[in-house]
């Protein structure tokens, strides 16, 4: 028993242990980009599916010692692969299609490794239920999620900030060797404890001495929930994860979040009945997800504590359903194999829907929406067939308390509990009279749910309860179409691809200076233009000629016309304006969405009177490429403009690439950092890195325009040179330096902390 629970303990362990850690490895190969970690995840559902059809064959297949002989082969050849490092060869270059890219690399450097772990529980399970017959193998299960949980919880806490990539790869690559020994083991165990079946008796009914009867086989209808609820849990936690790194930044400890609540759940579910209560978690789940619309319907407008707790508890209580139901189903240890391979190919689903076909279809984010409305009508499903009470009482309590806290979720806690509650009234009235589609639906919920009154529901099961739970199913449906279609102005163009989702729109009149052009990627505006064609070309947003860029530009030493500029991050283009005739604009971008829509639907570059360049792919490699070349730029000005709270690329701020940026600069050149961002205080980071590298910085902040397209911004500007950020203008805007500079360290690829940046 001990040495099974190990086993399956120590394969767990290190099957999670190495998602941050590959992914850390390449994200900054692809740009930084939420979409790394979800082509990850769809990797590691695959292969997972894989591991678990391995399983399931293996263990109907073949006799109890072919199946260790072979096992114990793939093991050895694992071992063999060591260490777990991709090769450089694999850095794409410019144009190249990221997701088949990082899936072919995640197979030839951690494919065989992944795939035989996967194996593990289902097949050690199978095993331990032939060694030890009458036992449940389903708390080793529960023994294997724990293991993956201190796994997750460990990599960001302790194995991240205390070791190298290198040094956590060959600890991860001596642990797959024990594991091997482990698991060796274990197939010796059931060599020894298996009688050898008589000749003749056939290789399937040897290794399935256990298996149920005919008549207790799953039925179809089964088969499907499991893979259904799998898939919907798969989907609400890539969704969940995409939503929080877009938003912030792309980093194991919001890969790690999501992924430890998905696993508590299936720990809480399989270990033991008591944990999963329908109507309770139900209840939960109607309440999360008010403030998962609040959310998506404000965009831009909710706090960083406010969404990180939403999302958390609402994918909680999505997962403790899925799996809770999942263990409900549960079938007997001879159908464990299939029960857990149809498992791993909802998973597989969930991931293969959003990594590959969202993009695909869709232009926006809306997985999310579409999970917890699938999750709804499945909780349907269940309240009729199982004709539960507490299901649909549960939801109905929820349903009530919401429409009494509906003003709650509206309002902006910033100022307190106490004035909290004393504009409360106020914003009550304004909610119902705004959103009073949305409350007249949830009392129509409500009265259809209790129209023949609550003691009589609440005595015995009645089919108006079903039709409630499916009732409140379409109306969240129609909601989230409500809120998928919700914009400020006319859309006119929209794009969804490995980098995102980006958005253009018409503002409609109303403002000084009429109508304009706005781009939008995730809930960022990256650059506003005039129609008119004599504001067309103003600088707007967070480039005003007050702005830190502004001042940098203005007094650069190289007289206008002779300039070299750099710009990491397209956006519409509005820094051209600052182009004159015989200057020169290097643009770096890796989006190819960006590109084209810069210069279909706005005209700052092609009103640039400067030569412009735009040089796609990630910055970072391109400038490399260029170094290795022997073509370093000679930049008056390199402008890193890739911060500003959607996913921020980490790789653009470390010690190393800082050399980068400097060999491409001029000795009396300017680097101008913008740092903007709702969620990050990024002024120790830049000036510690500064500090590290020897220049001096200014801190601009530009927050006294009237003018409302010019936006309240923070640049940094790093000099080698302290005369070069002496003048005046820059002086009185410098705001004094971090009192939380000397504490941080300075970030490097192996090693950044952003919890230490954290607002």
């Amino acid at each position: 028993m001990v040495l099974h629970a190990l086993t399956v303990f120590l394969g767990a362990f290190l099957l999670f242990q190495i998602q941050p850690l590959i992914g850390k490895y390449i994200l900054p190969w692809f740009g930084g980009s939420p979409g790394v970690w979800t082509t990850c995840l769809l990797f590691f559902q695959g292969a997972l599916l894989g591991g678990y059809a391995y399983a399931h064959l293996l263990s109907t297949r073949l006799k109890p010692r072919a199946q260790g002989w072979l096992h114990a082969c793939l093991l050895i050849v694992a071992v063999a692969l060591m260490p777990i490092i991709p090769a450089t060869h694999w850095k794409p270059t410019g144009g190249t299609e990221p997701v088949v890219r990082i899936l072919l690399l995640l197979t030839t450097t951690i494919g065989l490794p992944y795939f035989v772990l996967s194996a593990t529980g289902p097949l050690i399970q199978r095993w331990f239920s032939l060694t030890f017959p009458g036992k449940s193998p389903y708390r080793l299960y529960a023994l294997s999620n724990a293991g993956s949980l201190l796994a997750l919880l460990s990599y960001p806490l302790v194995f991240e900030p205390a070791f190298s990539r290198k040094t956590q790869a060959w600890i991860w690559s001596a642990s797959l060797a024990a594991f091997a020994l482990l698991c060796i083991a274990c197939a010796r165990r059931l060599a020894v404890s298996t009688p050898t079946p008589p000749e003749g008796s056939g290789l399937r009914s040897a290794a399935n001495a256990s298996v149920a009867s005919q008549d207790e086989s799953p039925t179809v209808g089964n088969r499907l929930l499991w893979v259904a609820f799998a898939a919907v849990a798969s989907v609400l936690l890539i969704a969940t994860t995409n939503q929080l790194s877009q938003d912030i930044a792309v980093i194991p400890f919001l890969w790690v979040l999501p992924l430890v609540l998905y696993l508590l759940s299936f720990i809480l579910c399989f270990d033991h009945p008591r944990w999963y209560r329908r109507g309770f978690f139900a209840g939960i789940l109607v309440m999360g997800t008010l403030a998962v619309c609040r959310i998506l319907y404000a965009e831009s407008g909710s706090s960083l504590a406010f969404q990180i707790g939403s999302y958390s508890v609402t994918l909680f209580a999505a997962c403790m359903i899925c799996h809770g139901e999942l263990y409900r189903m549960r079938p007997t240890p001879g159908f464990l194999t299939s029960f857990y391979l149809n498992i791993a190919a909802g998973g597989a689903l969930g991931g293969l829907l959003v990594a590959v076909v969202a993009p695909f279809f869709l232009d926006r984010y809306a997985e999310l929406q579409a999970g917890l409305w699938v999750l709804s009508y499945l909780l349907g499903v269940v309240c009729l067939r199982d004709r539960d009470r507490k299901l649909a009482e549960g939801m109905a309590i929820a349903a009530v308390v919401s429409i009494v806290l509906l003003p709650a979720f509206w309002i902006n806690w910033t100022d307190g509990i106490t004035d909290g509650f004393a504009i409360y009234g106020d914003v009550f009235g304004n909610v119902y009279r705004k959103h009073w589609p949305l409350v007249v639906a949830a009392f129509a919920v409500v009265i259809l749910a209790f129209a023949d009154g609550w003691r009589s529901m609440a005595r015995e099961w009645r089919m108006r309860m079903g039709g409630f739970v499916m009732f409140l199913s379409v109306g969240l449906g129609i909601f989230f179409i409500i809120q998928l279609h919700h914009t400020v102005g006319t859309t006119l163009a929209a794009t969804r691809n490995f980098y995102g989702t980006l958005r253009v729109y018409e503002e409609l009149p109303g403002r000084e200076y009429g109508q304009n052009l706005k781009l939008v990627h995730g809930v960022i505006t990256h650059g506003l233009q005039f129609e008119n064609p004599i504001q067309s070309r103003w600088a707007t947003t967070y480039y005003g000629e007050s702005s830190g860029v502004g001042l940098a530009i203005k007094h650069l030493r190289r007289p206008e016309g002779q300039r070299r500029i750099g710009l990491v991050g397209l956006g519409t283009g509005t820094l051209a304006v600052y182009g004159r005739k015989g200057d020169q604009l290097s643009i770096y971008e890796i989006n190819p969405d960006v590109v084209a829509i810069a210069r279909k639907h706005f005209t700052f570059l092609s009103e640039c009177e400067a030569q412009v360049e735009v040089i796609p792919g990630d910055a970072r490699l391109s400038m490399e490429e260029e170094l290795a070349a022997g073509k370093p730029h000679t930049f008056d000005l390199l402008v890193l403009d890739a911060f500003s709270s959607d996913a921020i690329p980490i790789h653009l701020l470390t010690r190393e690439v800082m050399d980068v940026y400097l060999r491409h600069l001029r000795e009396d050149g300017i680097l101008a950092v913008h740092i903007s961002n709702r969620y990050l205080d990024l002024q120790p980071v830049v000036e510690k890195l500064a500090d590290a590298s020897g220049l001096v910085t200014a801190t601009i902040t530009d927050d006294s325009e009237d003018s409302w397209w010019i936006y309240r911004t923070k640049w940094m500007l790093l000099a080698r040179d302290p005369a070069l950020l002496s003048a005046k203008e820059i002086e009185e805007k410098a705001l004094p330096r971090s009192e939380e500079s000397d504490a941080m360290a300075v970030w490097t690829d192996d090693h950044a902390s952003l919890i230490q940046a954290l607002r």
